[in-house]
């Protein structure tokens, strides 16, 4: 995850998640309905599980809803975006729940 960072991001450190998008850029034209890939990496996850006393199955969904919504467009740079895509997750996760 951290040379994934590194290569793509240019964050030469571990991350939580990265989305890759089939939607815009070099591979478009391969996408095929596809949205993209979600990587996450579960040590981050595991981290962030334990020090948020939450399930590691739960915050790898919280995880991969957020990469999903990345890969839907939302983004989280500024702070309006940041409160919508928050809201977008909650409201993902409400709907998911069993």
């Amino acid at each position: 995850m951290e040379a994934l960072n590194a290569a793509h991001r240019g964050k030469p450190r571990p991350t939580d998640v990265l989305s890759f998008s089939l939607v815009e850029g070099a591979h478009a034209q391969f996408r095929q309905g596809l949205l993209g890939d979600v990587v996450i990496g579960i040590e981050t996850a595991a981290r962030q599980a334990r020090a948020m006393r939450r399930d590691l199955d739960d915050e790898v969904a919280r995880l991969l809803i957020h990469g999903v919504l990345h890969l839907l467009g939302h983004d989280h740079v500024r702070s309006a975006q940041a409160k919508r895509m928050r809201a977008e997750e909650r409201r993902v996760a409400r709907a998911l729940a069993p």
